[in-house]
């Protein structure tokens, strides 16, 4: 996909031949902050290291994507991807039901879900990170594993994605004490279903989400997603592609791993926060005093960055999808164009300060809240959508492309 000028169809969609000095120096990467983990870390940082490489190359090599379903859905109501997302929640609330409800986890420390507060916090801070991911170009995930594949403008995305991040933090008590909101919500705790009725209830939820992109789809006779190039046989699952709905179920795999290792489902914004604020302390900002960095998260702030399982499994994303891209050929640096720049820097920015305020992004409010039973994850994806539709106007502004109905592919 390319952004500027929109779905390039190759007619080879044959894989070059793999970078194999890149796939090495990756390899190697991996290998040496292995080794320094399981010398100053607890073994649970080097198990989530191997979950964010594996993280990394499965988002690379299906493209799986939270901005380009959302964006295809809005504007020529292609729901393949949606569909994708339905089939990776599904899995997850299946694996999450049990071990949420008997609380067992690899290391015996504590579990918790991701449920967060329905406030205007979450509904201002969805809202922007859905304009922000449109763009930015991709979404929290979607960044780390963009870089990972050598694609220029979103490094520009990243810098100002932890810019962001980090003045979410610092504005984070007004949005949260300040503005009104009620109490987290669970479709199982906070309810008389238990943890089998809230599965039956969101496997129900995402049948009908399901039924409604195919209906959309074939009322907009929607154009299908473009081929990416694949090798073939049992190559395609070292060099990709894979298929979305595959990878799907691997994503919320993987996810459940998450959740037993550290007792907490996959995220990525808090690492961005953590990583700026550190930057901003070096330059003298007082970032101890801020309302975020009080309490359980202080001591993340003079901790080494490489005690935090985010930044652990961040790293371990960026990696595995630069060993992913190079296993097929595929990793290059990209165009950088005055539109791109622009747009990344104020989708980015947006995307920091909304993730911040909705207590996540598409993987920890959007994929952990609902696979958690929280409503704040339907609320999120609901308001993303909502700015979503919105940026599908600003795109053009920057020079950036929208999916036409009648395009051959979108």
């Amino acid at each position: 996909m390319n952004d500027t000028k929109g779905p390039i169809v190759r007619e080879d969609l044959t894989l070059d031949a793999p970078q194999k000095i890149l796939i090495a120096g990756g390899a190697i990467a991996g290998f040496l902050l292995l080794v320094y983990l399981l010398d100053t870390q607890h073994i649970s940082q080097s198990l989530l290291l191997g979950i964010g490489l594996l993280l990394g190359y499965t988002l690379f090599h299906a493209r799986f994507g939270f901005t380009s379903a959302f964006r295809r859905i809005m504007s020529v109501g292609n729901g393949q991807a949606m569909r994708s997302h339905m089939l990776m929640l599904a899995v997850a609330v299946t694996l999450f039901a049990p071990i949420l409800a008997y609380g067992t986890t690899f290391f015996g420390g504590p579990l918790a879900g991701y449920v967060s507060p329905v406030g205007v916090s979450l509904i201002v801070g969805s809202f922007v990170f859905g304009i922000g991911m449109q763009l930015g170009g991709g979404c929290a995930s979607g960044t780390l594993y963009a870089i990972g594949g050598g694609r220029s403008v979103m490094f520009v995305t990243f810098i100002f994605f932890i810019i962001g991040a980090t003045v979410g933090a610092y504005h984070l008590p007004f949005w949260t004490e300040e503005m009104p909101a009620f109490e987290p919500y669970s479709l199982a705790t906070s309810t008389n279903l238990g943890y089998s009725g809230a599965w039956l209830l969101s496997l129900a939820l995402f049948g009908l989400i399901a039924w409604v992109t195919l209906v959309v789809e074939k009322k907009t006779k929607a154009p299908k997603m473009a081929p990416i190039p694949s090798a073939t046989g049992w190559k395609r699952i070292f060099r990709g592609s894979w298929p979305i709905f595959a990878a799907a179920i691997v994503l919320a795999v993987l996810n459940a791993l998450t959740l037993m290792t550290r007792g907490q489902p996959w995220g990525i914004t808090s690492a961005f926060t953590l990583w700026g604020s550190k930057i901003a302390r070096t330059f003298g900002v007082d970032v101890a005093s801020w309302g975020y960095w009080q309490g359980a998260n202080a001591a993340a702030l003079d901790a080494s960055i490489f005690a935090d399982s985010t930044t652990v499994l961040n790293i371990g994303i960026i990696i595995g999808a630069f060993i992913a891209s190079a296993a097929g050929g595929l990793f290059k640096f990209t165009q950088v164009t005055a539109g791109n720049f622009a747009a990344s820097v104020i989708g980015g920015l947006m995307m920091g300060y909304g993730a911040r305020l909705a207590f996540g992004c598409n993987i920890g409010a959007y994929f952990g809240g609902i696979a958690s039973f929280s409503l704040h994850g339907y609320v999120w994806g609901i308001l993303a959508l909502a700015g979503t539709f919105l940026a599908l106007y600003l795109r053009p502004l920057f020079g950036l492309s929208v999916p036409k109905s009648n395009d051959s592919v979108c």
